[in-house]
């Protein structure tokens, strides 16, 4: 009788200790997430420096120059000395739904009118053409296409405006790393869940976010420790800057976050627009959600893009 006691105590004492080793583990595993509530130009340039990973060759810097007639795209006087710090191009690929940067000669000028010439040099990456980036066990992807230049890079930080999205719920890290990296024809294979480069098709909406999820994975296992991830939470409208007339934010800007995993950045964006206690939210929270947005993440992190788990770090 008193050996089955002690053997039950030894087995609980096993099972605690187990489990407070799984929890210890997944403590260390969280990803960390840095944040300023103050946006300006030195956290910008400060919260980069914390994630302690320096970009070094030739730098990339993935933004949106914003669609001619927006108005809520990172202003280059914020981003001026990140991207200058880094010795930095400005990249980006053209539009596939037409509009005022479908063409090479169009996108430049909108940067150009915009302010992001004036900053640092701009290069339209499918303007030679587009290549492809290997994904291992896509669902619905075989492969991401991508404007040829990014190939030219030795290092790529995904600057990116945090706000809403007709068609993905919000536009982060993940989207400006997919369609965002993307050609022309490779966005338009996002948008049909791989079964086009000729035109959108009409795919389940969960589908067209996955695939979005597979083409920021693609892009990710290409750059390997290469990439970093800054997001910029303000002018939170409910429309993307690829829209040429966007609603106007309905609530206060939330700060500037940054990670080494665009899952984690992207849930904390999410997070802090649902805990906000600004009643404008309400409007980006029915964006994000009528579209399911945070499927994005859910399948990001089922194919090993990255974590919804994550620590915030607040710097101010």
């Amino acid at each position: 009788m008193k050996k089955n006691i002690c053997m039950s105590v030894l087995l609980t004492l096993l099972s605690l200790a187990t489990t407070n080793c799984t929890r210890t583990r997944e403590a260390k595993a969280e990803s960390k997430v840095y944040m300023f509530t103050n946006i300006n130009s030195d956290n910008l340039v400060k919260i980069y420096e914390a994630l302690g990973r320096e970009a070094k060759g030739k730098v990339a810097v993935k933004l949106s120059t914003g669609e001619p007639g927006g108005h809520n795209f990172l202003n280059p006087e914020l981003i001026k000395a990140l991207v200058q710090k880094v010795n930095g191009t400005i990249v980006e690929c053209n539009t596939a739904y037409g509009g005022g940067r479908a063409t090479t000669v169009d996108h430049l000028q909108a940067a150009k009118d915009h302010g992001f010439t004036a900053i640092a040099p701009v290069d339209i990456m499918d303007a030679e053409g587009e290549t492809t980036l290997p994904l291992k066990n896509g669902k619905h992807l075989k492969h991401d296409i991508v404007g040829s230049h990014f190939l030219q890079y030795d290092f790529t930080i995904i600057l990116s405006h945090f706000k809403g999205h007709a068609m993905g719920g919000f536009g982060g890290a993940v989207k400006n790393m997919s369609i965002g990296i993307a050609s022309a024809n490779g966005k338009r294979y996002i948008h049909s869940a791989g079964t086009s480069t000729t035109d959108w098709g009409n795919p389940q909406q969960d589908d067209f976010l996955e695939s979005m999820a597979e083409a920021a994975k693609a892009v990710a296992d290409h750059c390997g420790d290469n990439i970093l991830y800054i997001s910029v939470a303000n002018n939170l409208s409910v429309d993307c800057d690829c829209d040429s007339s966007p609603e106007d934010p309905k609530m206060g800007d939330i700060g500037i976050l940054a990670s080494l995993d665009p899952v984690a950045l992207d849930k904390a964006c999410t997070d802090l627009v649902r805990s906000s206690k600004d009643h404008g939210k309400i409007h980006l929270i029915e964006r994000i959600d009528s579209r399911n947005g945070m499927h994005t993440l859910e399948h990001a992190e089922a194919i090993g893009l990255g974590k919804q788990h994550y620590k915030l770090i607040r710097l101010d």
